[in-house]
């Protein structure tokens, strides 16, 4: 154990010595300790054993995910924000849901195992995009703001309405559809996820930041535990509304924004060792990806697997996006750039867990498509992050 630990911990220490660098090169650090966790993994050099439990790789993936909503929550800027607000709002009401019937009716059509059920666990899966994947881009200053502002509530909110929608197939599948009074089920589901994150997640930041704030005035707080502060609130806001059967990604989401909007100034100071905090759990979740999920998975995957991937990540995502955003006055290059940059990633790994563990029958199929998709997606998007990054900036000057 002590062994894997240094090997892994000396990585990260060269890694951070030349982080500046590699961050403007093609290769992404996603890409890089996802690529290390192969090499290091049972299937090439077996440093590492692969061992780890499906709840051990949900619980890495959803703490590391919760403190990424709340940070880049906490840093958005919402002067820019309420300027364009028709952008997200197009992307997760109109955009969102083109995205899972486009996913769903292209599984059912290319995956004759599944049923429509299943496609639609697929499609919804799928649907949601990483908050973590997408900060190279989100915090880009060459990108426009509106379009970086947009992208960043996009990808903090989606995830946490597919959650939802993904508990009513997962239902309908496993047998749920034959009952009376589906529908209304479902949406009772829906609200109930969305209202308890929602009320979780702002009741409880407000009784946060109010509590931080009247014990700093009385100098109770040192400067060190300061710094914890926001990654004990992150977790907790997740942790409490998954507790209550809400949506944790809504109110991990929603606490960053209203943390964001109450310290104003000192927000970046507060946020700022949890970010280092959230990157190391981020890189940490990608090199156990690689060294025991692609290291598993990849002599599973099919050409059918492949083409629904790509299309995934080109045609299913981008077209639905494309047309929500007409009327908005956005140029053809930035619709097609907000649609492009929805990469796949934690969320949709914690989703496939889900989906295995509750039993749906073609789960496991299911879970080896997502895997596919999100490594796909890890290259895809990590290598274009910077180059259109930086074209996009040139057109917008």
């Amino acid at each position: 154990m002590y062994i894997e630990l240094a090997i892994f911990a000396l990585f990260v220490f060269c890694y951070s010595l030349v982080s500046g660098r590699l961050e403007r090169a093609p290769a992404s650090g996603p890409i890089v300790f996802v690529a290390a966790g192969f090499l290091m993994g049972p299937l090439v050099l077996a440093w590492f054993d692969g061992s780890i439990s499906r709840t051990e790789l949900r619980m890495l993936a959803d703490l590391t995910l919760a403190l990424i909503l709340f940070i880049d929550a906490a840093n958005a800027d919402l002067a820019i924000l309420k300027q364009q607000f028709r952008i997200p709002s197009r992307m997760l009401l109109v955009g969102l849901p083109g995205v899972i019937v486009l996913g769903t009716l292209t599984a059912a059509l290319l995956f004759d195992a599944l049923s429509l059920y299943e496609a639609a666990i697929l499609g919804t899966m799928l649907a949601a995009t990483d908050a973590a994947l997408g900060k190279a881009v989100v915090t880009n200053k060459a990108v426009p703001k509106q379009i970086r502002e947009g992208l960043n509530f996009e990808s903090g909110l989606n995830d946490g309405l597919c959650v939802p929608i993904l508990f009513v197939f997962i239902a309908l599948a496993l047998g749920g559809g034959n009952e009376g009074g589906g529908t209304m089920a479902g949406l009772k589901l829906v609200f109930q996820e969305l209202g308890i994150g929602l009320a979780v997640g702002l009741g409880l930041t407000a009784a946060g930041t109010w509590a931080l704030r009247w014990c700093h005035e009385r100098g109770w707080v040192t400067e060190i535990w300061k710094q914890v502060t926001v990654v004990a609130l992150a977790i907790a806001c997740f942790a409490v509304a998954q507790s209550l059967h809400g949506s944790g990604y809504i109110a991990a989401f929603t606490g960053g924004l209203l943390f964001g909007y109450k310290a104003k100034e000192a927000t970046h100071k507060l946020v700022l060792a949890s970010e280092g905090t959230g990157e190391t759990l981020a890189l940490l979740t990608w090199f156990v990806f690689g060294a025991t999920v692609i290291g598993q998975s990849f002599q599973y995957f099919t050409w059918e697997m492949l083409v629904y991937a790509v299309l995934s990540l080109t045609v299913i995502r981008m077209l639905p996006v494309f047309l929500s955003l007409s009327g908005t006055g956005e140029s053809t290059a930035s619709k097609l750039f907000l649609g492009w940059f929805g990469p796949r990633g934690l969320a949709s790994i914690v989703f496939a867990i889900i989906v295995v563990n509750k039993g749906v029958p073609e789960g496991k199929f299911i879970g080896m498509i997502v895997v596919l998709t999100v490594f796909l997606s890890l290259v895809a998007h990590g290598i274009s992050a910077n180059p259109l990054a930086r074209l996009m900036g040139q057109k917008d000057g």
